[in-house]
């Protein structure tokens, strides 16, 4: 007998993971922002038809969601999570949900999705006879990791790779950095001065050409890179220690190959446009 909920074969809650590592050469400084994290882990194989076959078509799925599980009251906590579970599921309608609920509601969701294209396997099935269209065998993996933390700046990285048929499948990685004391996230309007877009993309532009060791921008599409317009600013940032990292994911700037190009600017090389007494220097160098 055939229950409603099938796919899930895997759900559970990794407790026990206590504070992220805060010291010098992990995450953050010694003292760091006190939050407790937890896990939601999925790993399942996800029919595309209700019978269960093996032989026919399924996604496997493995998703490690990381959320905070504590942090300094209810109200903020309330908010830290609206902002993990938000940027991680992709939907402000996650917003307002558990991070339980929320994984419960994207494996139903994503489950919904891909059985909708089972007429169509059945379709090309019956024009290509014993071979079977092979595209059909999905697979997604979805997770989050902090990259950084202090007293009072999260950084963290959302990664999402997926195939859906097509020569190969794809990678995305996204950034959020939130101000801890107003709980809120940031982007390069709350870091720069204003009319900084032309000297952080030259900034941007001179770092990959170091990087590549190549003395005229141009010379960098005999690299692959696809044109010198696109290279600029994309709010896809975080921010350490050290200096801003930004991340161009595939097809952005250059072709899947090259896979994801990362660029990090030191912060002695942006004192020109980082707004004084501004974040960076009040959460950061201030330390």
């Amino acid at each position: 007998m055939k229950t409603k909920r099938p796919f899930i074969l895997l759900l559970f809650l990794a407790l026990g993971l206590g504070l992220i590592p805060s010291c010098k050469g992990g995450f953050g400084r010694p003292g760091g922002s006190g939050i407790v994290f937890d896990s939601i882990v999925a790993r399942q194989h996800v029919p595309l038809f209700l019978v269960s076959d093996t032989a026919l078509p399924y996604s496997d799925l493995n998703i490690a969601f990381t959320y905070p599980k504590k942090f300094k009251n209810r109200k903020s906590l309330t908010r830290l999570q609206q902002i993990f579970t938000g940027t991680f599921f992709g939907e402000v309608s996650y917003d307002t949900l558990s991070p339980r609920q929320a994984m419960i509601q994207y494996l139903e969701t994503y489950t919904k999705e891909y059985r909708e294209i089972g007429e169509m396997y059945n379709e090309e099935k019956a024009k290509l006879g014993d071979r079977g269209p092979s595209w059909y065998w999905y697979w997604l993996e979805h997770t989050n990791k902090v990259l950084y933390q202090d007293r009072a700046l999260l950084s963290y990285a959302v990664e999402y790779s997926d195939y859906t048929g097509g020569a190969h499948g794809s990678y995305n990685i996204t950034y959020t950095n939130i101000d801890l004391k107003k709980l809120v996230t940031l982007t390069e309007e709350d870091l720069f001065l204003p009319g900084y877009y032309k000297p952080l993309t030259e900034k941007i532009l001179q770092q990959l050409m170091r990087e590549y060791q190549v003395d005229q921008p141009d010379s960098l599409l005999s690299h692959g890179f696809f044109t010198i317009d696109d290279i600029v600013p994309n709010n896809n940032f975080w921010l350490n220690d050290e200096g801003i990292h930004y991340s161009y994911n595939q097809y952005e700037i250059a072709p899947y190959a090259m896979g994801v190009i990362d660029v990090m600017i030191p912060y002695s090389e942006l004192t020109d446009i980082l707004i004084p007494g501004g974040i960076v220097q009040r959460y950061i160098q201030s330390e």
